[in-house]
Order: structure tokens, then sequence, then C-alpha cells
């Protein structure tokens, strides 16, 4: 089962091309959506315990929850070391749904691949990437979003060049869906015949 690893900065159109892969037959993890989850399920208990007064009825309250985090490394870490092995646990399950069910490439959604060291648990990364000033236009039209946090945003995502540089595969998402679509078609072609030759 060949491992795709699918990352991009803000407004960059990663969730649109992972369902593009979705509907080609590949099954999708997104951590952003298991912590969602997480934070309406298993890990309440965890984080009220650690971070008393962050949740409540329905859940973490991520608003509290970030003014007790961000900034303090020590306390991120303490949040991270609860998150990260539920979210694992998770993807261990998608992993073997996957099998089962016969997959033959899986995409891991990641937002901060590369920032995380992740791309040493995928096969090749894909990285979706569009004109900055596409990005921008695309970010700000966001409910609530500020030129200021979008700037605070990229800030603490590596920059998009730099992912450009270390992807084995790149998504030009500014030329429209149909372009995309093409390329992510390409990618799996590839990839598939790639790992045929190799017998991996």
């Amino acid at each position: 089962m060949i491992k795709i690893g699918l990352t991009g900065s803000i407004g960059m159109g990663k969730s649109t091309t992972g369902q593009m892969f979705v509907q080609r037959g590949c099954p999708l993890h997104d951590a952003d959506a298991v912590v969602h989850e997480l934070y309406h399920g298993e890990a309440v208990p965890l984080i009220e315990a650690e971070f008393p007064g962050t949740t409540g009825p329905l859940g973490v309250d991520r608003a509290v929850l970030s003014q007790k985090v961000i900034g303090n490394p020590e306390a991120m870490r303490r949040l991270e070391s609860i998150i990260h092995p539920l979210v694992r646990a998770e993807e261990r399950k998608f992993f073997e749904k996957a099998q089962s069910d016969k997959a033959d490439i899986v995409v891991l959604d990641i937002p901060l691949l590369y920032e995380t060291d992740a791309q040493d648990r995928v096969d090749v990364v894909v990285v979706v990437s569009a004109e900055e000033s596409i990005q921008r236009t695309r970010v700000l039209e966001r409910p609530g979003m500020t030129a200021e946090k979008f700037e605070a945003i990229k800030a603490k995502q590596m920059a998009d060049a730099e992912k450009r540089s270390r992807a084995d595969y790149v998504i030009d998402t500014g030329k429209g869906l149909e372009a995309a679509a093409r390329q992510v078609e390409a990618i799996l072609d590839d990839v598939r015949s790639r790992f045929a030759q190799t017998g991996e």
C-alpha cells in the first residue's frame, strides 16, 4: 500500500485536492478532522485534566485552550503529548481498514507535514500550491480572516517555495479545478508505475 503525504500552506486548495484523490478511489486520512473529532470526544477528559477549565458540554473550547498554550512552548508540548498518540492510533485504524478494503494507494492529509517531519512516514509527498496573490485572495475571503491573521498563520508554516523544492510532486491549483484534477490523475499514474517497477 503506497502512502501519499498531502500538504500545502493555508489557502492553497489542499482540502479540495484531497477530495480529488478520494474521487479516484484513494482513502484519505485528514489529521485536522481527526483532531476536531477528538476535541469533542476521547481527548476531552484528558485535556481537562491537564488544562482545567478548557472544556465544556460541547467538548474542548479551542479559544480558551489557545490562550493557555499559544506562546507557551512547554504547554504546547503537553497538549501535543495528549493529542499526537491519539491521532496516530486513529491513523493505524485507517491503515487497517484501507488494507482490508484492498486499497493500493492511501492519502494522508497533513497540514504541517514538513514542520513535524511526517515526510518520513510516507512514500511520496505531494505539495498543493498556487501563486501568492491567489493564496492571499482565497484566504482573505474566509469569514473572520484579516491580513494580520493571515500573516501570523503563514509565519508558522514553512515557506511555500521550500515545500515545493522538497516535494516529489507539486499540484498547481491556480489554474482551476479541471487542471488540478488532471494533475492528480497524472500523479496517481506515475506513482503506480514507479512502485510497480521497483517492486515496493
